[in-house]
């Protein structure tokens, strides 16, 4: 590692190049927790997750069958082995079920009262936690491929969608054309397209 540093301070290998090599070793050191289990609600796939930024101790997931799960991760039963229990789902007969698979979820970044989702049914969805329904849903004419929300934002509450003409929405739209995305992210201010 330190060579891979020295070798980027003197200009002599690309930023990109040691980037990758890290994030190369940190997914190889990865590994399943072995004192935590998560109950088993989707029927098939899970293709996202999420855990709220506030105190940590719900996770959101959105499966390929449409459900969305809330769990709480805290282990209120003090054993060394537990489980996650489901708080609630918007399952399959739940009103404002997406129609298709949910791509992402992401918590409200400042209050857990609030997660948004969207699926390959065109929408995106804002949530109410406490109710477990759908306050506001967008629809787009193309396939969601994904959302992000600033993490850092206090005045406003933009939300990138990730389509095949993505768009920034707050009922408004701005477009990138000629751009197909399938991943997009905020870092500080500044929205990262890929």
């Amino acid at each position: 590692m330190l060579g891979f540093l020295s070798a980027r301070q003197t200009g002599l290998d690309d930023p990109l190049r040691l980037r990758r090599v890290e994030s190369t070793r940190r997914v190889l050191g990865l590994e399943l927790n072995k004192d935590r289990d998560v109950e088993r609600i989707h029927g098939n796939g899970i293709n996202t997750l999420d855990i709220e930024p506030v105190e940590g101790r719900y996770m959101l997931s959105g499966g390929s069958d449409g459900v969305i799960v809330l769990y709480d991760l805290e282990n209120s039963s003090r054993q060394p082995y537990y489980t996650c229990k489901a708080v609630c789902s918007v399952d399959r007969n739940h009103p404002d079920v997406h129609k298709y698979s949910v791509e992402t979820v992401q918590w409200y970044p400042h209050d857990t009262g609030m997660f948004t989702s969207s699926s390959f049914d065109k929408t995106l969805k804002v949530w109410d936690t406490n109710t477990l329904q759908a306050a506001d849903v967008f629809n787009f004419e193309e396939t969601v491929y994904s959302h992000h929300m600033s993490p850092v934002a206090t005045k406003h509450c933009l939300v990138a969608v990730g389509t095949r003409g993505p768009k920034v929405t707050d009922k408004k739209y701005w477009q990138f054309p000629g751009h197909r995305v399938l991943n997009m992210s905020w870092q500080l201010q500044v929205l990262t397209v890929e």
